[in-house]
């Protein structure tokens, strides 16, 4: 029985192992971002295929501080090994293949790299069918200030020292630590000493230019110091304005992208993220046409510049302030992945600025971060450099399945062959239903094909509503060719109503003011139209020829806030694409509350101040000035409907305006019916304001009294009841 027990105890605790979940193993978590900034997990899109140490490549000691990761068209694998003075090449599986160090210059002298810091790979190109030009080796012998060529079996080439122009200066200090080489054999630096942006020279070393210069702010402080220097020392200020870039990559069109991280911008990159900002101004990375014009794509709910979810100051893991990116990688189908070195974590996006995925964790387990130095695709496979000083290796992502139907979908959609690209987005959302790029990319394909009624419904489910703006236009364009005709019509006819109106109403205030007779309900709300449009007649007559009353003003109160509930649940879908809406009991708050309290404080500001108007004057006088909300909010709501994103702030100013026409129908109501001059109007109005703002403390102040009066006096009979 005792043996029995014993193997029952070990087949339970076996069992309770294997119960462990297989995610309590992982060693990151992959996700995204939606709209609102949460994160929204998603599969792997690569996983961790094997960790190589220095010894797996075949190295007799190990990387010390090595800083760069290159593929070459055959895909064998370079490394820039600062600390050890060498350029490590490996095969594609990974197995040493030779090491540049040591070499016989140009005039047979014996030479060697000194902290190579980059390293770039040119390819093979051929001219009917002969071989033109022969790929190179660039390292940026950055100890040596220098960069050095070799062929692509590492015999030595030629030196490239500091390139000579006025433009350069004779003082610049030439230090390359990133390069990259188009298909003319243009070559773009990285300098670490050059603030004016990349360097451009020939493949002879002949200066071209710099392009892409990061523009920085100086503090107010710093402009008005720089008033009160002299001509040097303004020249020595202006040198040192911007950041110089930190690393660079090119893609398959020739476009280069670079990274910067400069700490004095950090706020300023905050705000451009929190803001959703489309310019490139202050972003971690750019892309840059051989011209150095910024020509990124921000399509993205966020602009592509790594972490949203920060907290600017804090030391905590995963919010220690904005991204420091110091790495960007081309990957396929026009994806690119940057490094953010705060997080030791990688983030991949596509050519419009979408983020696809990002992931990356600090850990022990296989495939944890601990100090990225660099990355590279390695076709389907992602390699990245990690670790400091002489604890450094490379590890083999390999990309999932679910990465390929990704990556299919993209190339579908590349290619123009939208169907099969709307196949593999479903696919996506199958595997991930948060995937909002998902929702974007069928829409994208169904508008392409010119469904544009299908494509809404998509942009709707990831609240995208720049791409549901260029649908809706398409489509309000269709509408509006059927109807040519028949809107001016309409718009004249709405006008003509509008003016015959008030005309009306007009006749109908003047017949009133000369009758003599006893004022009706419908001619004190008629008498609106003629105080919003000549305030200052009107508000006297409201208030000494009684023109208006409580009942008037009750309604419009009552209209004003309809009107507001209106708005809050009929808004266009472009204007409240959350749909957030709010109930017509707040909104009789939002109307009531303000009003009450300003008719209360200025009314007990005037009884003190000389004021003529009586309570009930002002309160009339208040209810009279809300029209303009009411009559901006409706139309506005209801174009809501029918705009698109870039139209928007044209109904945001209406909106504006309308609330503008309330307050200074407001303000001069109160100078009249107080029959106060401008400037001691202005001084009670700002009073007023100031008296809401006690009345506010006070009524707060009481009503946490009697909660607490409440909640002492149900504590004693409750004590009272437990007692007996």
């Amino acid at each position: 029985m005792k043996k029995l027990m014993s193997m029952l105890c070990v087949l339970f605790v076996l069992l309770t192992i294997a119960a462990i979940p297989v995610s309590a193993s992982r060693a990151y978590q992959t996700y995204t971002y939606s709209i609102n900034g949460s994160a929204l997990y998603s599969p792997d899109a690569y996983t961790t295929q094997k960790v190589l140490n220095y010894q797996d490549m075949g190295l007799e000691t190990p990387l010390n501080a090595a800083t760069d990761l290159i593929v070459d068209a055959d895909q064998n694998v370079y490394v820039a090994d600062s600390g050890n003075h060498r350029v490590v090449c490996l095969d594609r599986y990974y197995h040493l293949r030779f090491i540049i160090s040591g070499f016989l210059n140009g005039n047979r002298i014996a030479d060697s790299l000194k902290n190579p810091r980059g390293v770039f790979v040119t390819e093979d190109r051929y001219e009917g069918g002969e071989l033109q030009y022969p790929g190179r080796i660039y390292v940026c012998d950055s100890g040596n200030n220098r960069i050095v060529t070799f062929d692509r079996e590492g015999n030595f080439i030629s030196i490239i020292n500091k390139p000579e122009s006025e433009m350069f200066g004779e003082n610049a200090v030439f230090t390359p630590a990133a390069m990259a080489v188009d298909a003319y054999d243009r070559l773009y630096v990285v300098s670490t000493e050059t603030s004016e942006g990349v360097i451009v020279m020939t493949n002879k070393g002949e200066f071209t230019s710099f392009v892409g210069a990061q523009q920085s702010v100086t503090s107010t402080w710093a402009q008005i110091t720089r008033r009160f220097q002299t001509k040097k020392q303004r020249a020595l200020s202006e040198a040192v304005i911007s950041y110089p870039y930190n690393n660079i990559a090119i893609n398959e069109d020739g476009f280069i992208y670079v990274t910067i991280y400069d700490p004095g911008l950090e706020s300023k990159m905050a705000a451009a993220i929190t803001g959703k900002s489309k310019s490139g101004q202050y972003a971690p990375c750019k892309l840059l046409n051989p011209a150095g014009d910024e020509i990124m794509r921000r399509n993205g709910f966020w602009p592509p510049a790594g972490e949203i979810a920060y907290k600017v100051g804090t030391q905590q893991q995963g919010t220690n302030g904005v991204s420091r990116v110091t790495d960007v990688a081309c990957g396929p189908e026009g994806t690119w992945t940057i490094v953010d070195r705060n997080r030791n974590r990688v983030f991949t996006y596509d050519y419009d600025g979408n983020l696809l995925f990002a992931f990356g964790d600090p850990g022990l387990l296989l495939g944890n971060t601990s100090y990225i130095q660099s990355i590279c695709y390695q076709g389907d496979t992602l390699l990245m450099l990690d670790g400091t000083g002489t604890t450094q290796y490379m590890t083999v992502f390999n990309r999932t399945e679910y990465g390929d139907v990704l990556m299919q979908a993209l190339h579908h959609q590349n290619v123009r062959l939208y169907d099969k690209a709307i196949e593999d987005w479903k696919d996506i959302l199958m595997r991930n239903s948060n995937y909002d790029a998902a929702y974007v990319g069928i829409g994208q394909s169904l508008s392409r094909n010119g469904k544009y009624k299908e494509a809404l419904e998509y942009y709707r489910a990831a609240y995208d509503t720049t791409n549901y703006s260029e649908a809706y236009k398409e489509m309000r364009k269709q509408w509006m060719s059927k109807f040519f005709l028949l809107i001016p019509v309409v718009l004249i006819v709405v006008i003509v109503v509008i003016v015959k109106f008030l005309r009306h109403a007009a006749k109908v205030n003047k017949k009133v003011a000369v009758s003599g007779e006893r004022h009706k309900f419908k001619d004190e709300l008629y008498y609106v139209f003629h105080v919003i449009f000549h305030p200052m007649d009107g508000f006297w007559d409201l208030k000494h020829e009684k023109r208006g009353s409580m009942r008037a003003a009750l309604f419009f109160m009552i209209v004003t806030v309809i009107a507001l509930f209106y708005k809050s649940v009929g808004t266009g879908y472009v204007m409240n694409p959350q749909g957030v809406y709010s109930t017509i009991f707040m909104q009789t708050l939002v109307v009531f509350v303000p009003i009450l309290l300003f008719a209360v404080a200025n009314w007990c500001l005037t009884t003190l101040f000389d004021g003529e108007g009586s309570f009930r004057d002002i309160f009339i006088a208040c209810g009279y000035s809300l029209l303009p909300i009411t009559l901006t909010t409706v139309p506005v709501t209801l174009f809501s409907n029918i705009v698109v994103s870039n139209e928007v702030d044209i109904l945001k100013l209406i909106l504006a305006f309308g609330f503008i026409w309330t307050g200074f129908l407001l303000f001069f109501g109160m100078m009249v019916t107080h029959d106060y001059t401008m400037g001691k109007n202005v001084l009670i109005t700002l009073c007023t304001i100031v008296g809401m703002a006690f009345i506010m403390f006070l009524a707060i102040l009481f009503t946490s009294l009697v909660m607490d009066m409440v909640r002492y006096v149900s504590n004693i009979i409750t004590e009272v009841n437990y007692r007996i």
